[in-house]
């Protein structure tokens, strides 16, 4: 008997033994760093464990999960005419290489889990273009005419390759301008749309939505004019507040008609002038066919989109755009907090369901771009040359938030801090992410809480961590 009780508490401590090493193991953080001295890009570090204690000198993070926020729809970048060009010219075996890296989650590969099409040409394709281009005088107010054309060469076989990678990514459509018939200035460039041409431009778009539908792409959502307020671009259109408000009450009832789910999304512009996607969701027959308003932060502040929120709390929004570019050739500083901070954290800590970044490829001298107002900065997030691609620091500021704050997702409770800018998040399987920056001039200890337990981090200036945990 008395051996048989000895190996039965012989048992008993292995299992005991067994089950506090599963739980400490599970009573850690893992984390992604990325260093502004590029020592660590985007790289898995050692996990740290909770305890129960804090360090009382260091600045604290706390995560609250009772604390919830709006919901998260994907993070992800612009997959121009010109990205689509450089990518469907890569061999099947790089192309295969580089849409693994971007939308996959498996390995080092990054997540990205949104992307916006351009409904034609934006200035960032090799040249200009619609879906409906006519000689000058001609009209197809029955839209005979109507093709894909360009899109089916490069944009429509790439987007495919990515749907068999990610089926359930979340596509939005902007459009940079109506074809040229349709216009009161008769140019690609600048110009209004006709009123009488209401009618028939939104039933190109529902056409877009249609034939793309029919490739096996449905677009989720849809703007109505990229940057309304910036006709100097080629392609552009000026559309007024008042006149985009009065073509979503004719576009819209044509989209429920068509029997297409795909939300109507207004503005698509800066977020100095939140005064325009007011105007719309202020007019009771315009915003009933809008789902919310989306923003670019070329002009303005980004706090001005919880002011939006505040004022029509039962409409969304979304972040559709902004160059993430890198300054200087070879600048051994890699500014990856700026961007992290300002639209990652910025964005959604004001109630965007979606961060999106312009442009996600291009090759060394970033072309193609278009001309009368073209965008030769434009940095892809990767740069394709040839075969090779490399990545940049609008890739690197992504990752940070794509490969862990999965769709389903829900923005949770953290206070922010000036010097660590940070949002926090809770995925659907139930793990907390926390992104945090230091935008101080030294490195930085701090503490994270989350239900009482506590890790003691540390980032240096200019660097960026996530940090994932059960």
């Amino acid at each position: 008997m008395k051996r048989k009780g000895n190996k039965c508490i012989m048992v008993f401590t292995m299992m005991l033994i067994t089950v506090t090493a599963f739980s400490q193991k599970t009573k850690t953080a893992d984390i992604w760093l990325t260093n502004a001295d590029r020592s660590a890009l985007f790289q898995q570090q050692q996990p740290i464990a909770f305890s129960n204690k804090a360090d009382v000198a260091n600045p604290t993070i706390q995560v609250d999960e009772k604390e919830t926020f709006q919901p998260i729809d994907g993070f992800g970048f612009a997959l121009t005419g010109g990205s689509a060009m450089h990518m469907i010219r890569m061999s099947a075996e790089s192309r295969a290489k580089l849409i693994k890296d971007v939308f996959s989650t498996e390995g080092n590969s990054i997540g990205v889990s949104y992307l916006r099409l351009t409904i034609g040409a934006s200035d960032l394709n090799d040249h200009v273009f619609s879906y409906d281009d006519l000689a000058p005088g001609e009209t197809d107010m029955e839209l005979k005419r109507f093709n894909l054309g360009p899109d089916k060469n490069d944009v429509i076989p790439v987007m495919k390759e990515i749907l068999k990678i990610d089926p359930k990514i979340k596509i939005l459509g902007s459009p940079w301008s109506a074809p040229v018939w349709m216009k009161d200035n008769g140019d690609t460039r600048g110009g209004s749309l006709k009123p009488e041409y209401f009618d028939v431009y939104a039933r190109y778009l529902i056409k877009y939505l249609l034939a793309m539908k029919a490739e096996g792409i449905n677009l989720d959502a849809i703007t109505i004019q990229n940057e309304p307020l910036h006709p100097g671009n080629n392609p552009s259109m000026l559309m007024l507040a008042d006149d985009e408000g009065r073509f979503i009450k004719v576009f819209g009832p044509k989209l429920k008609a068509a029997g297409l789910k795909t939300k109507i999304i207004a503005y698509d512009h800066n977020a100095d002038r939140p005064d325009y996607p007011l105007a719309i969701l202020n007019d009771p027959e315009a915003a009933k066919y809008v789902d919310g308003s989306a923003f670019h932060l070329y002009g303005g502040k980004i706090t001005a989109l919880t002011d939006v929120h505040n004022a029509h709390p039962e409409k969304n929004l979304y972040f559709t755009e902004q160059m993430v570019v890198e300054r200087g050739k070879n600048n051994p500083k890699l500014n990856v907090a700026n961007p992290v901070s300002r639209l990652f954290i910025g964005a959604t800590r004001n109630w965007c369901r979606n961060v999106l970044e312009w442009n996600l490829a291009a090759d060394p001298q970033n072309k193609p771009f278009t001309d009368r107002g073209g965008c030769p900065m434009c940095q892809g997030a990767v740069t394709i040359d040839s075969n090779r691609f490399t990545r940049n620091v609008a890739y690197y500021a992504m990752a940070h938030a794509s490969k862990f704050v999965r769709p389903g997702s829900v923005r949770i409770g953290s206070n922010d801090l000036e010097l660590l800018p940070n949002v926090a998040f809770k995925r659907p399987d139930g793990k907390k992410v926390l992104i945090v920056v230091n935008n101080g001039t030294t490195a930085q200890t701090f503490n994270i809480q989350n239900k009482g337990k506590t890790i003691v981090a540390s980032l240096n200036s200019g660097a960026v961590g996530t940090y994932i945990w059960d």
